[in-house]
């Protein structure tokens, strides 16, 4: 182990590297700390794992990764992290870990804007009302004469009863700016029987279903309701 407490903490970023691609050091610091503790480590037995001393590690994290690369490239094989994941967070983490916007707003969106922002095809969320509780699964769709459609299997969770009063729900967030919009519809589930509808959705875009398998099923979802709203800031 290297006792680094009294090291020279030399140079700062060689010219190969860019300080803006690195987290500010109280973000930084915030995940160490938050990894560290999950982990069930002390701030003194991380040092020692990542060949430091307890005092220089402090200074590290008050410093910031842009002092000293490499002592963050430890810090984070110490954690079982890679050196992005630690300076600038997961890249498959669940939206809103940047937070909320300046001054935020909620606006109502009107019909045809609900459809605007659903587009012709993406991915939402299918609300089924099944027991214990309703179940909510992922499911690409696309959109078809102001209606959604996706794919599913006979046996499988996303395969409503025929008639079912379900909801479909799409949104976006904006994690840089804090702003996004969310589109809820709520109507009655079919199965798509006729061979020429049938053919119809397999030809649009986003037709193919994500999950793969067998999902020779279509059911379309005609909203009875369709609301939204926007978030806006500043």
């Amino acid at each position: 182990m290297n006792d680094t407490t009294d090291r020279d903490p030399g140079p700062g970023p060689g010219p190969d590297r860019d300080p803006e691609h690195d987290g500010a050091p109280a973000d930084v610091a915030h995940r160490i700390t938050e990894r560290r503790e999950r982990l069930g480590i002390t701030e003194d037995s991380l040092a020692r794992q990542a060949a430091m001393a307890p005092r220089y590690l402090h200074h590290l994290l008050e410093a910031g990764p842009t002092f000293d690369p490499g002592g963050f490239v430890r810090i984070a094989a110490a954690l079982g992290m890679s050196r992005e994941e630690l300076l600038t967070g997961r890249r498959d983490a669940p939206p809103g870990q940047g937070g909320p916007g300046p001054r935020p707003r909620l606006l109502s969106l009107t019909e045809a804007e609900c459809w605007d922002m659903v587009g012709t095809h993406g991915v939402g969320r299918i609300g089924l009302p099944v027991r214990p509780g309703p179940a909510v699964y992922p499911v690409n769709y696309v959109v078809d004469r102001a209606s959604f459609a996706y794919r599913t299997g006979p046996r499988v969770g996303t395969a409503p009863q025929e008639g079912a009063e379900v909801s479909f729900q799409v949104d976006h967030i904006d994690e840089y700016l804090g702003r996004g919009w969310s589109v809820l519809a709520v109507g009655t589930a079919h199965y798509v029987n006729d061979q020429e509808e049938t053919r119809h959705l397999d030809g649009l875009p986003g037709a193919a279903p994500w999950a793969g398998g067998d999902r020779p099923c279509w059911v379309r979802i005609r909203p009875a309701e369709i609301t939204g709203r926007r978030l806006v800031t500043g």
